[in-house]
């Protein structure tokens, strides 16, 4: 009687001990890390052109006709030409242009007649000192619209580099050419719209 009681008992605990094992090797599956989403970068925005740029535009006209200087009309072609080109390529406003004579009057009764356009007067003359075509100086002025108030005025020379009147070299010696001329022209009426451009506080990077 105690032997199969002894027996039993046994059989008890060995049927335990193999449900422990069994336990012991079943191993609890780590719980997943939920995936981390991959920030989307956000669009570079469009530069846009701001609020003032949006308002406003330019009338640029010479003062052709001034008989004691006698120049050739290509170099007022020059001046206009330099100073349109740079003041739509600094600032992407658009701007109108007039072949025609464009006095200081005429400047005055167009800036009044305008809604948003500032109008600016170009005029070639040469400096109390002057001796050739090297000393041709460019005076600017800019009216507002409606009001025809002088916004800026400055001076321009041939060279922008330079605060005042120079004598440029022709490339090789001689006479400055026709072309030489033009293009040192040229050059002044983009320092005077740079110039203008700073002065009403606009963005001045030249496009390439």
């Amino acid at each position: 009687m105690n032997y199969r009681l002894f027996i039993t008992a046994l059989l008890i605990a060995l049927c335990a001990l193999g449900v422990q094992a069994q336990s012991g090797r079943r191993q609890t599956k780590p719980t997943s890390a939920a995936p981390v989403p991959t920030p989307t970068p956000e669009p570079t925005p469009t530069p846009k052109k701001t609020e003032k740029e949006l308002e406003l535009s330019f009338f640029v006209g010479v003062s052709r006709h001034d008989s004691s200087f006698g120049l050739p009309l290509t170099y007022y072609d020059a001046v206009l030409r330099g100073c349109a080109d740079r003041l739509h390529a600094g600032s992407s406003v658009s701007v109108d242009t007039t072949d025609r004579d464009f006095n200081r009057s005429d400047a005055i009764k167009k800036a009044k007649s305008e809604s948003k356009a500032y109008v600016v007067l170009l005029t070639l003359s040469f400096d109390a000192m002057a001796r050739s075509y090297d000393d041709l100086i460019l005076d600017f002025v800019v009216f507002e619209p409606v009001t025809a108030k002088v916004i800026t005025t400055g001076r321009s020379y041939q060279n922008a580099t330079r605060k005042g009147p120079i004598v440029v070299g022709p490339p090789s010696g001689g006479t400055v050419g026709g072309i030489y001329r033009e293009r040192l022209l040229q050059q002044a009426g983009e320092d005077a719209a740079t110039r203008i451009l700073k002065a009403m506080h606009l963005n001045v990077d030249i496009r390439k």
